[in-house]
Order: C-alpha cells, then structure tokens, then sequence
C-alpha cells in the first residue's frame, strides 16, 4: 500500500507563451499554485510519508528560488530573453519548452521533485500548477509508471 500527502505552494511569476497567435503570447502574470503529491509505501517511525514541514522547505525552497517573482521563459524566445534582460535587475527562468501550466507541473515532475526528494524516501506522484481559480494543469505518474500531463478548466464544466 502506497500513502500520499500533499503540499500547497503559493507563488507570483511572469511568462509568455512563445508563437501562441494569442493574447497568452503577450508577457503577463498570474498568481500560481503548485500542489505537490508525494507518496511512499512506507512511514517513518512517527508514522508520517514525508514531514510536511520538510515537504514545504524543499519544495517552496526551490520555488522561491527559482520561480516566485520570476519570468518564465523558453529558451528558444530570443526576443522575449533579450527584452528581459533590458531590466535590471531581471529575474528570468529559461524553460527547455514553453512556460505553458502543463509544461511547468512537467518540468517540476521531472526536473525538480526527483533531485529534491531523493534523499527522503518518498516520490512525486503528481504536480498540479493552478494557473487561475478554476484552472489547473497536473503531470501524473500512471498505473504503469509513464507520465501522463492533462489541463481542466473548471469554467467549461460550469456553462
């Protein structure tokens, strides 16, 4: 048997979605929320997956590090890149794809969680990136151990 907790993490970040055709090409905001789920088939001896507290620190750690109060940007987007680097200072994070929400809960999946768990016990089963209120994009380990990335827009559920 496999036990899971999970982990909210509030943050601000800036991107553009590169060669959209749309108003997302624009740089803009959002205020973002990643929920980590972290599981483990078994539990320390005070019967916990991982201690919440730890799962903050690591997880808000590189968050904070990395992303709050940054823009996110592919690194193919010279001009975005070069624009951004006008300002000074200039908080700027090259994504090796479009900064989309499914993207971000992927790079998160894949890039970070494994190097910031790995010396806990536990693993990142799913990451989910609220993008808005009724938004949310997730990267997900299946039943077969393949990653899986979908979006949901609550909105659409609710016309």
């Amino acid at each position: 048997m496999s036990l899971t907790i999970m982990r909210r993490i509030k943050f601000c970040a800036g991107h553009r979605l590169f060669q959209h055709g749309g108003k997302c090409e624009n740089f803009h905001g959002h205020n973002y929320i990643a929920d980590f789920f972290v599981s483990s088939g078994n539990q320390d001896s005070v019967g916990r997956v991982l201690d919440f507290s730890d799962l903050k620190r690591l997880c808000k750690g590189w968050i904070d590090e990395h992303w709050d109060h940054s823009f996110l940007v592919y690194e193919q987007d010279e001009n975005a890149i070069q624009a951004l680097k006008q300002v000074k200072p200039c908080r700027l994070f090259l994504m090796p794809y479009n900064p989309t929400a499914e993207n971000m809960a992927r790079y998160l999946m894949e890039e970070v969680c494994p190097a910031l768990l790995a010396h806990t016990g536990a693993t990142t089963t799913r990451v989910r990136i609220w993008e808005t209120d009724e938004s949310f994009a997730e990267a997900a380990i299946d039943e077969d151990s393949r990653l899986a990335i979908s979006n949901h827009d609550a909105s659409e559920q609710l016309s």
